[in-house]
């Protein structure tokens, strides 16, 4: 089975793409890898930061990687907070502040249009491959369910009724823009391996 180091400690992330894989690979977090160290991204774009993530894990271990940078990215609000995603209300990365600035943001707004957009790097044998997944919907008046991270709770997805907190992984994967990066990701692999 393949190894596949993924650039994130982030343990919701790492359970949904472990999901999707399946026993197809092995994957395992920076923390499991022996990494302590927080990757910046500093870039305008999901994928140039996804880029700059895989390919600092891959000059440290020189072994297959991958990374992924998503972002929320609302019409109305000229695609904000996108790239800003994780830190919309600061430096802090605090979900409920994240949340609370966005629904401000859209308070007289009727257009709630809105899409999760995710950008995956992978670097396989020294070059790069990205692929990105899309999933559109509509932000909500107020947050709804418990399960799920980041901004879940106020995302309904085109063709449910509900948010993605208030969806299983299970659910949540029949739409998910990571998901949908990640089947590509899957596809690559396995004609490649």
């Amino acid at each position: 089975m393949d190894t596949l180091i993924f650039a994130t400690n982030n343990q919701h992330k790492v359970d949904e793409i472990r999901k999707v894989l399946g026993n197809n690979f092995s994957v395992i977090t920076l923390k499991e890898a022996g990494i302590n160290i927080d990757i910046p991204e500093p870039h305008s774009t999901l994928a140039a930061n996804a880029t700059e993530k895989s390919r600092t894990i891959y000059s440290l271990t020189g072994k297959d990687c991958f990374s992924e940078d998503t972002g929320l990215e609302v019409e109305t609000l000229n695609r904000e907070p996108g790239v800003k995603s994780a830190r919309y209300a600061g430096e802090g990365r605090s979900d409920a502040a994240n949340i609370q600035k966005l629904l401000s943001n859209l308070l007289n707004e009727n257009n709630r249009r809105a899409q999760f957009r995710t950008v995956i790097s992978l670097i396989r044998e020294g070059k790069e491959h990205q692929f990105e997944g899309i999933c559109e919907g509509v932000i909500t008046n107020e947050q709804r369910g418990e399960k799920g991270f980041g901004y879940d709770p106020v995302f309904i997805p085109d063709g449910s009724e509900k948010t993605f907190a208030e969806m299983s992984i299970e659910e949540k994967n029949k739409y998910s823009h990571r998901k949908k990066a990640t089947q590509k990701l899957i596809d690559f692999l396995q004609h490649t391996c």
